[in-house]
């Protein structure tokens, strides 16, 4: 499974931005899709997640409300459609995907910044 995330620029605080992250490969092996991110000097954060079947959705507390994760199987592509974006948001994005028998794998990120 490969990952290829789009989308990312520079936008200024409280616009919006829409990431895709495109997969390609084994996708019938791909579980759960989430986006993380990761802002110089800071760990790797879990942003958002959604689950392939019924795509129950999961949100990180400081994204939750403004975020919104959605996936089309049929074109194997999940979005993360971010609102009202602050300086704090900057970061780089991560697309994941949980791949059967494989775990965890990692698109090569996309670069957010929010300039205030």
């Amino acid at each position: 499974v490969q990952l290829v995330e789009s989308g990312g620029g520079l936008v200024q605080a409280g616009g919006s931005l829409r990431l895709s992250c495109v997969a390609s490969g084994s996708t019938f092996s791909i579980n759960d899709m989430g986006w993380y991110r990761q802002a110089p000097g800071k760990q790797r954060e879990l942003v958002a997640q959604i689950g392939r079947g019924r795509g129950s959705t999961y949100y990180g507390v400081s994204v939750k409300g403004r975020f919104t994760i959605s996936r089309d199987n049929a074109k194997n592509t999940i979005y993360l459609q971010m609102s009202s974006l602050k300086p704090e948001d900057t970061a780089v994005y991560y697309c994941n995907a949980q791949v059967l028998y494989k775990g965890g794998v990692w698109g090569q990120g996309t670069l957010v910044t929010v300039s205030s």
